[in-house]
């Protein structure tokens, strides 16, 4: 007499073999996998994929699945068949998320039936476990597997189809019966794959671990005391190896079809084939227009190559961000931001608040510059950032038009708002010239986006390209972190993203943060639930690093969030009132005294401000009223004080609408329509602590 299906569902929830299922750890819990989820493996996009990557998240690089288990522990009482082909299916899924089966252990004998065929536990018998090989070639070794045993072979292990055993090559038999009931182990790790050497290597010329040759070789490397090398953390090439560039120029100059063409690795067919791959709105692909501001994963592998997103053979797949950092030795972050006129203020901010490293100003070589190139030109130079001027369109541009454009490009650069030296950029050698120079050369290079001249030697200059901020060193002081973005994600909550200016900060049940200012001042206390780099989720996020927060905020609390906040753990202030000593930008004429208002950028913080007190630096600067020793009168002097462009003054400015998060050493921009100047805060005269909001 056997068990119907209704006794075996009770039987489940009566044979604890392990202990439940944790939702924060790096252990999942798999009743079986689904033979339909093999196909799905092309795409990466079955939620069995996302719960591999989320586990392997948590785990750094290493998680473990358990097969034939229900969530709160309980055997799920199936055969050795369905074990084995669910371990195949997810092995094969495993693979295509650049991870590999360590270890597949089958455990049987913990059930057994009774007399009435009701499966119990085993009182008997020990559980038998069997280490069993992959079911897959092992692509990275030929002589010893990844996965702890020797690659399968026909003598090595044999079906017996009449007996319905299979024979491992130790001699132990696995029953294969239906009512011997059966759980798989898998121990799945994360490949590195930018520490692989794709070198093609004969088998001839390998050196094996006991030949005389790799004998020597480690003799002369102790010898030498030549290091080990050691796997590279996905955060470390997100912080330290990530070089953040903004890209700006004019409308038609082809910022975003560049930016696709680069990370893509594919040319252009000239009728906007990469920039929509990259555009995030539908208006932007219709009209060929880039109206907002976005970011953009280039990655190299640690010889220079670049790692294309887009597959050659099957153009409808492109790579996430998070496939692109765990295959990159090093990332270039590219900043796609708007070059029309009517969207200068969103290039402003972007500029502002994007902590660039570079910018690569792109110049249509069929057009001389216009205006927009200039003001973008001062606009990076303004804030301190080395600039590498590409001309773009070079296919069939007359000679005659691209020389008027350099030669026009070449008197902005050496004009006394930019003050730079142009160098053409024409080999790998000149490359190497500038690159310790770029604080006073600025390199020429010409490229065409259909026929891909001078794109190899651009991804060359980005990959070479060092480091210039240093956000590491800022590891030690209070953290903040600045809100670029607000999201509401459906069974999460709120979630911002943005970038994190200093500190660091472990996320969990007991991360307590300070969010704010809001309209009023106050802050709100909430807990950071979960973070996210390049879309992989972590625990911990530290200065440098673009990330995303999700907080445990009600839906009235959810509502206040707002862009330009920050994130603070500690000593949460607002103010109204800021002191900034600033440096009125030459060029168009402007007049600004006392209760002059306009518009502040400070990092991520936008918003109107008035100019209530006026201080000179320099007095005697052409164009300056020099106060009269005469008059005695503090006010009066007040009042006839006006800043031309070249002055340097103290100015005291005050929000208009609403407290900000400030801190003395912020560099500031002010704008009334046209770029105006720029300063750096030097004192907060009324941040004080601020009411606290609990959730």
């Amino acid at each position: 007499m056997t068990a119907n299906k209704k006794e075996m569902a009770e039987v489940k929830r009566l044979l604890p073999i392990v202990e439940p299922e944790k939702q924060d750890g790096n252990v999942e819990y798999k009743r079986q996998v689904d033979t339909s989820s093999r196909h799905n493996n092309i795409n990466n996009g079955s939620s069995l994929a996302n719960r591999i990557n989320y586990r392997l998240d948590i785990g750094n690089g290493k998680c473990r699945f358990r097969l034939g288990v229900e969530e709160g522990g309980h055997h799920s009482l199936l055969d050795y068949a369905a074990m084995e082909e669910s371990a195949n299916v997810l092995e094969e899924i495993a693979r295509g998320l650049n991870a590999i089966v360590l270890e597949r252990i089958m455990i049987q004998e913990e059930v057994a039936l009774n007399d009435d065929g009701v499966p119990i536990l085993n009182p008997k018998t020990e559980s038998r476990q069997i280490h069993e090989l992959s079911a897959y070639e092992n692509d990275y070794n030929d002589d010893e597997d990844t996965y702890g045993g020797r690659r399968r072979g026909n003598n090595e292990e044999k079906m017996d189809s009449s007996a319905s055993l299979f024979v491992t090559e130790d001699g132990i038999p696995i029953k294969a019966k239906q009512n011997v009931f059966t759980r798989c182990d898998l121990t799945i790790r994360r490949v590195e794959t930018h520490l692989l050497d794709h070198s093609p290597t004969s088998q001839s010329k390998q050196k094996t671990k006991g030949s005389k040759q790799h004998q020597e070789e480690t003799k002369e490397a102790e010898k030498n005391s030549i290091p080990s090398k050691e796997p590279i953390d996905v955060n470390e090439t997100l912080t330290s190896r990530n070089i953040r560039v903004a890209v700006v120029g004019n409308v038609d100059a082809g910022k975003s079809t560049m930016i696709g063409t680069l990370t893509t690795s594919l040319l252009d067919d000239g009728r906007g084939k990469c920039r929509t791959s990259i555009m995030k709105h539908r208006h932007e692909i219709e009209s060929g227009r880039t109206s907002t501001a976005s970011t953009h994963l280039m990655g190299f592998r640690s010889s220079g190559q670049p790692i294309a997103t887009r597959d050659t053979a099957r153009t409808n797949r492109c790579k996430s961000e998070d496939e692109v950092a765990r295959e990159s030795y090093r990332i270039v972050t590219l900043m796609d931001l708007a070059g029309h006129e009517k969207y200068l203020k969103t290039t402003i901010h972007g500029v502002s608040s994007g902590m660039a490293d570079y910018a690569l100003i792109l110049v249509n070589s069929r057009h001389p510059p216009t205006h927009m190139t200039q003001h973008h030109l001062n606009l990076c130079c303004s804030f301190g950032i080395p600039i590498i001027v590409v001309f773009t369109k070079m296919d069939g541009c007359p000679e005659h038009a691209y020389k008027t454009c350099k030669k026009e490009v070449v008197k902005l650069l050496r004009g006394p708002d930019v003050g730079k030296k142009p160098y053409a950029v024409r080999n790998e050698k000149d490359v190497e010239t500038v690159l310790g120079r770029l604080h006073d050369l600025t390199p020429l290079m010409e490229t065409s986006c259909v026929t891909g001249q001078g794109i190899d030697l651009l991804q060359k200059m980005l990959f070479a390209l060092p480091k210039r901020r240093r956000h590491e060193k800022k590891v030690n002081r209070p953290f903040e972190f600045l809100v670029e973005d607000i999201f509401n994600v459906p069974g999460v909550g709120g979630v911002v993203s943005g970038f994190v200016n200093a500190g660091e900060l472990t996320v969990g049940a007991n991360a307590h943060v300070y969010v704010g200012p809001t309209d009023d001042g106050s802050f709100l206390k909430t807990v950071a639930k979960s973070a996210h780099i390049a879309r992989i989720n972590t625990s911990h996020v530290t200065s440098g690093q673009s990330a995303c927060l999700a907080f445990g905020l009600n839906k009235e609390m959810r509502k206040k969030l707002r862009r330009g906040m920050v994130v603070l753990k500690e000593s949460p202030t607002s103010t109204r009132e800021f002191d900034a000593e600033i440096c009125v930008l030459k060029g168009e004429g402007t007049t600004i005294r006392r209760s002059y208002q306009a518009y502040v950028h400070i990092l991520n913080v936008r918003q109107s401000a008035f100019a209530r007190d006026i201080e000179i630096v320099n007095n005697g600067v052409a164009g300056l009223p020099i106060p009269s020793k005469k008059n005695n009168s503090k006010n009066e002097d007040k009042n006839v004080i006006v800043l031309r462009p070249g002055s340097r003054a103290k100015v005291r400015f005050e929000f208009a609408q609403r407290p900000e998060y400030l801190r003395t050493g912020m560099r500031m921009l002010f704008r009334d329509g046209r770029v105006r100047g720029v300063g750096i805060i030097t004192g907060v005269p009324n941040a004080v602590p601020v009411t606290v909001t609990s959730k």
